[in-house]
């Protein structure tokens, strides 16, 4: 397994998103299953998976079932459950030489997901940033 995989896991197994501000590059760039752009850059995607990793992991039952890692590439497929909505979903992650994740891609289904998942997320924006 891959380092950076190991920190991911690491990170998600302790809820310590702290560790993020290694492991991202300054230029990574975010892609979100409700975000239409990509969102450039360390501090946004920080922002991100770290709402992320409360609202995911809010029932306690967020889990990895299996990963694919070849080079610097790695998809990880997750399974979850938000406001009694079994979500599917995997993160695909790239990073660079210097074992900093340039590329984080997030995809869910079904529909249903994608839709608490916004609404969830928009909610654990709103309470980190006003912090």
């Amino acid at each position: 397994m891959s380092t950076v995989i190991q920190q991911w896991h690491r990170i998600m197994d302790q809820k310590d998103p702290a560790g993020l501000k290694q492991l991202l590059a300054d230029e990574v760039v975010f892609h979100s299953p409700v975000v239409h752009r990509p969102q450039e850059g360390k501090a946004i995607t920080q922002l991100y998976l770290t709402a992320a990793m409360q609202t995911l992991n809010a029932s306690g039952q967020f889990r990895y079932l299996r990963e694919i890692i070849d080079g610097h590439n790695a998809v990880l497929e997750f399974q979850t459950e938000l406001d009694g909505i079994l979500i599917n979903g995997v993160d695909m992650i790239q990073w660079n030489d210097d074992g900093q994740i340039v590329d984080f891609k997030v995809m869910v289904r079904p529909l249903k997901a994608v839709n608490a998942i916004h609404q969830a997320m928009g909610r654990m924006l709103e309470q980190i940033k006003s912090k």
